[in-house]
């Protein structure tokens, strides 16, 4: 079957967004929809309450997209003015309708009696001749859809919730008429490469891919890929992907730590769970960030035993029980310290499953002189241990992320019967 493909506009409203005063997170609600209903998003554009430059941005937008959205414009004061240059730049009249005049009567009458209405507020009863109306659940603005010159063109409220509303009540329903096709994706996560690393490994397969598209995106300590597919229905959109998606975990193996799922830290939760492990850990130059990770997690307190953070030696002595002489043959940042915190932070909650964190964050090295970077993680169980010493970019931040991140990939491998270390 042949899917037409509608390139779309997004045009917001509103001289706030241009400030900085408001999030234009119209635009993303807008751009979630059209991506789930198979419509391109190629254009995002923000103006100023100014019917001009208004104008002047729809007649743009007219040459490039077959569909023209906007958020914002349709109150009753002065500066409310989208549909006034939309129905202008498209040669439609406005249309009073009194029976939406009635609603917004109604709707001062019965919903907010404390203040009166002002009869500006009739102006929103007036929209462009032969649209359809899109009536506003949550509000007095109105807003419609109508089809001039080649064009769809739909008008949404800008409070974020009404234009919510207005998108899954009305938008959609009309959007979903228009388009044969369905854009369908999944998130690939992966922890153990770089994105240009990752790139490289796939680049051929990229280069060749269409439909479905493949796309790297660096985040924090990882990698994520999306594979994305556009069909008639999401199962031939999964059909498209399947066979690309085991390519990719063929050719990257075991780095790939899940397929659509939130985090790593979900990932180890919900593999804790299945084995029925529980976890505690020990943390130094992370400073807890492992733990609030973690506790982020909802139900997590069925596998998460708790966490010490020892910052200083005399902390991982008294409240972990590494030994001293430990701390002074070896460093607080070592190797032999770090399986001391995992094996300490396992026995004093009695967990299966112990992490030891300790490293230098930085900015500055350490008395021994050790670089900002190193860093030493150590996992405890029952019948294994094992330590880590990645080398981590000499940023505090990004060095505090990957500890937590390194920890978790070694949980992550444990629980599947992979190489830990």
């Amino acid at each position: 079957m042949h899917v037409r493909e509608y390139k779309a506009e997004i045009i917001g409203v509103g001289t706030e967004l241009l400030l900085g005063n408001t999030v234009n997170t119209d635009a993303q609600d807008v751009s979630l929809l059209l991506s789930k209903l198979g419509i391109n998003v190629y254009f995002h554009t923000v103006v100023g309450d100014n019917p001009t430059r208004l104008k002047e941005a729809v007649e743009i937008a007219k040459i490039r997209a077959d569909i023209i959205i906007t958020t914002g414009g349709l109150g009753p004061t002065y500066d409310d003015l989208t549909k006034q240059t939309l129905a202008e730049a498209f040669g439609k009249k406005l249309i009073f309708h009194e029976d939406i005049a009635h609603k917004i009567r109604d709707f001062f009458a019965n919903r907010i009696p404390a203040i009166e209405m002002t009869e500006n507020n009739l102006q929103q009863a007036q929209l462009p001749e032969g649209c359809i109306i899109f009536e506003n659940e949550l509000g007095t603005a109105p807003g419609c859809a109508f089809e001039a010159e080649g064009k769809h063109v739909i008008m949404l409220p800008g409070p974020p919730r009404e234009c919510r509303s207005m998108l899954k009540i009305c938008a959609e329903p009309y959007l979903k008429a228009l388009s044969q096709a369905e854009i369908h994706s999944h998130n690939i996560h992966i922890f153990g490469l770089g994105e240009s690393a990752v790139e490289e490994k796939l680049i051929d397969l990229m280069e060749t891919l269409n439909n479905p598209s493949l796309a790297p995106y660096a985040k924090d300590g990882e990698v994520m890929l999306r594979l994305t597919a556009k069909a008639s229905s999401r199962q031939d959109a999964q059909d498209l992907m399947l066979p690309v998606l085991q390519k990719i975990q063929n050719v990257l193996g075991n780095i790939v730590y899940g397929v659509d799922t939130d985090s790593l830290e979900n990932t180890v939760f919900h593999l804790l769970k299945e084995r029925g492990l529980t976890l505690a850990v020990a943390e130094s130059c992370t400073g807890g960030l492992l733990s609030k990770r973690l506790t982020d997690v909802p139900g997590i307190s069925r596998v998460f035993m708790g966490s010490v953070v020892a910052y200083s030696a005399h902390a991982k002595t008294a409240l972990l029980d590494v030994p001293q002489d430990l701390i002074s043959d070896n460093n607080a940042v070592s190797r032999e310290v770090a399986l001391a915190m995992a094996q300490g932070v396992r026995h004093k909650f009695n967990a299966d499953i112990g992490i030891g964190i300790t490293g230098i964050a930085g900015p500055e090295t350490d008395s021994s002189g050790q670089s900002p970077g190193t860093i030493f993680i150590a996992l405890c169980s029952n019948d294994h241990t094992y330590c880590r010493s990645p080398h981590l970019f000499h940023d505090r931040e990004r060095i505090r992320i990957g500890g937590a991140s390194h920890a978790l990939d070694m949980i992550r491998r444990l629980l599947t019967d992979l190489p830990v270390e």
